[in-house]
């Protein structure tokens, strides 16, 4: 097994790119062993363990697709309509009875199984229908309006494969399988710090040069939408023994460490020293922006998740932004690796720039903006520390690593807010 340390990842080092970072990851962190069984009700949100084979088709026989009329389509003259007798009523959940005669049609509901010998089925609303039979309009085509057996999924086809999180359409389709519970993989259990004398917990009383600590809840709200078992462990103090102590006792309870503050090169930054000191530190300076102070490691821990029996680390940055932003690029991935889910990538979607940027080449940028029928407009102040810079953007536009400048009708790259948060 590869160990997580590299020289070319050191500190002094160049800065790492975002793909090379989520290479990084998935080359070197097997995920966590163990599977349990879950009913439908509970699978929401986990990571299907093993392959899912369709032990028959879906749909499970030959029915309409519509309320209408069944029928024969060879009866119809060729290039014509014509008017069919009826033959008996067919509805969803009932047997189809007998072979339809020929020359003849029967009505029949959606979901309802097609009688023997008939092929086609008319939409009632297409249909003139009255005592003396059914009126098939011309141009119909054969097979029309009616769902063959397995159209959806062949007997023994793969449903879906492992490694796939089960949102409600996978759900819905284990169900429509008549499978009532999923082998899924284990929640990743992460760990949450904060970092800083600075902060005050939420509802407590603020003291002089104070702050309260948002970055632990933005956190804990970002791994709700993944398969993680979440732990809130508080605030750590400026102090390096204090830090030191902390992290070693919560790598021995939980699979992945989250800080955020403290991975700098000042004087009162205790992260990576105590990763350092108990552990293996990969420290990387990704060459993006907001957020290029990040820190990763392991700390030692029997039977963890890495072959030397550590539990990995990331330590994020102390402005909200560059915490949200490393968060999706290094913590995201990391989680999804660990839970033994397949790679995920980020949504991005395209639009017109409405506003003028210049950046430095080599980095990846990540700017605030509002999106308006199809036209980004840069958020007007530009802070890591603006929270309100993501409560009224509605995306990131993310500026590649070659690029020099933004003009008004360039092409742009946008992360939806609504599919990261």
């Amino acid at each position: 097994m590869a160990q997580l340390s590299d020289d070319c990842f050191a500190f002094d080092g160049p800065l790492l790119s975002v793909e090379a970072a989520e290479a990084l990851i998935a080359q070197r962190i097997p995920p966590l062993t163990g599977e349990e069984a879950l009913p439908l009700a509970k699978a929401a949100g986990r990571v299907l363990a093993r392959d899912l084979r369709a032990p028959l088709p879906l749909p499970p026989f030959f029915n309409a697709a519509v309320d209408g009329y069944a029928f024969r389509h060879a009866d119809l003259p060729p290039g014509e309509g014509a008017s069919l007798p009826l033959a008996g009523r067919i509805a969803a959940g009932h047997a189809a009875g007998e072979t339809l005669p020929p020359g003849h049609a029967v009505r029949i509901f959606t979901g309802a199984p097609m009688p023997p010998g008939a092929d086609t089925v008319v939409m009632q609303e297409d249909a003139g229908a009255d005592a003396a039979g059914v009126r098939v309009p011309p141009g119909l085509r054969p097979g029309a309006n009616a769902r063959p057996a397995g159209e959806d999924v062949a007997e023994g086809a793969l449903a879906l494969p492992a490694g796939r999180r089960l949102r409600a359409p996978e759900i819905g389709l284990a169900a429509a399988l008549g499978i009532a519970q999923l082998p899924v993989g284990p929640r990743v259990r992460v760990g949450v710090f904060s970092t800083g004398d600075e902060l005050a917990p939420p509802g407590t009383p603020l003291g002089p040069a104070m702050t309260f600590d948002s970055n632990r809840f933005t956190l804990l709200a970002l791994l709700s939408r993944l398969p993680v078992a979440a732990s809130d462990l508080g605030i750590l103090p400026d102090d390096p023994e204090a830090t030191a102590a902390a992290l070693r006792a919560a790598a021995g309870t939980h699979d992945l460490l989250l800080t955020s503050g403290g991975v700098s090169t000042g004087e009162e930054d205790h992260v990576r020293a105590a990763i350092e000191a108990g552990g293996r530190l990969v420290f990387w300076r990704l060459a993006v922006k907001p957020g290029r102070p990040v820190a990763m490691g392991v700390l030692p821990k029997a039977g963890g998740a890495f072959a030397s029996g550590g539990t990995p680390v990331v330590g994020l940055p102390g402005n909200p932004v560059a915490a949200v932003v490393t968060f999706l690029h290094l913590a995201r991935p990391l989680v999804l690796r660990l839970a033994g889910a397949a790679p995920e990538p980020l949504l991005r979607i395209r639009a017109e720039a409405g506003f003028a940027y210049r950046k430095k080449a080599g980095r990846r940028e990540y700017v605030r903006v509002r999106l308006r029928d199809g036209i980004a407009t840069k958020f007007e102040r530009e802070g890591a520390g603006l929270l309100t810079s993501l409560t009224e953007s509605d995306a990131f536009a993310e500026l590649p690593e070659p690029m020099l400048a933004v003009a008004p009708g360039d092409p742009v790259t946008l992360l939806p807010f609504a599919a990261l948060f």
